[in-house]
């Protein structure tokens, strides 16, 4: 597809879905939305991609709804609002089941809807100096469709505060709330992206696609007998799969497992 809204970049493994608005600091747009859900889609599709990189081109990372984007909106129905509201939920949805990990690299400012996107990512790695903010009640709105992912990083003592008083935040108060999980100097913002890439796409791609959808499934789970029974069943599973025989043979035979080569 001939994306609008977005670059997208394939190499060795990794795919890096690039925010390309600068001029509007990346605020998204329905065309952007739509691009997004698009793109996330096929690459969790795409057997040659391992992991997907989520960046962004220019001073920001993302400052939510585009301005005329919001005017439209300002005319819009009940249903229309609907239907609107219903797109956006479902392109952050698809970030967040995406089979393929996902990482969130902060070079900017990230504000309101950014902040749902880089929520939803596996992995958030923020440069030193960049800003938060859930700045929706500052226009009497609130941050509905992002909550579901924005509460889960960052907890729901934290939401209690930011969404309700639309403060600013920086980068390092991001990584004690756990919204970052590491925060470096952005001369360093590159490499350390590319370290964790590179033990992503180092591991066994159905073990990190299981584990990924293990984490979504088992928390905030009762510890009862019938989770215990779902790990064991999901141990068990992955013991027999090809990889996970694989996995183990290589490292019994101290040799370089399949999927690396």
């Amino acid at each position: 597809m001939d994306y609008q809204t977005l670059s997208i970049t394939l190499d060795d493994k990794v795919a890096t879905v690039t925010l390309d608005r600068p001029a509007l600091r990346n605020a998204f747009n329905e065309q952007a939305i739509a691009e997004l859900a698009l793109a996330f889609d096929e690459l969790g599709r795409n057997e040659l991609v391992r992991a997907v990189v989520l960046a962004a081109s220019g001073p920001a990372f993302c400052a939510g709804a585009d301005l005329n984007w919001m005017k439209k909106m300002a005319g819009y129905s009940q249903d229309e609002n609907l239907a609107d509201a219903s797109r956006l939920a479902d392109m952050l949805r698809t970030i967040y089941l995406c089979p393929k990990p996902t990482l969130a690299k902060v070079q900017g400012d990230c504000y309101a809807g950014g902040m749902g996107l880089v929520a939803a990512c596996d992995i958030v790695v923020a440069a030193e100096g960049v800003n938060f903010c859930l700045s929706e009640v500052k226009l009497g709105l609130i941050p509905a469709t992002i909550s579901p992912y924005v509460i889960k990083a960052m907890g729901e003592q934290a939401a209690r505060r930011y969404f309700l008083t639309a403060e600013r935040f920086d980068a390092l108060a991001a990584l004690r709330l756990g919204l970052a999980h590491e925060v470096v100097a952005m001369e360093a913002l590159d490499i350390t992206v590319a370290g964790i890439v590179k033990a992503l796409v180092a591991n066994s791609p159905n073990a990190v696609r299981e584990a990924k959808k293990l984490v979504r499934e088992v928390v905030g789970q009762p510890l009862t007998d019938a989770l215990l029974l779902d790990t064991a069943e999901r141990i068990a599973a992955i013991r027999a799969s090809n990889e996970g025989r694989e996995g183990v043979a290589s490292f019994l035979d101290k040799r370089r497992p399949s999927w690396l080569d």
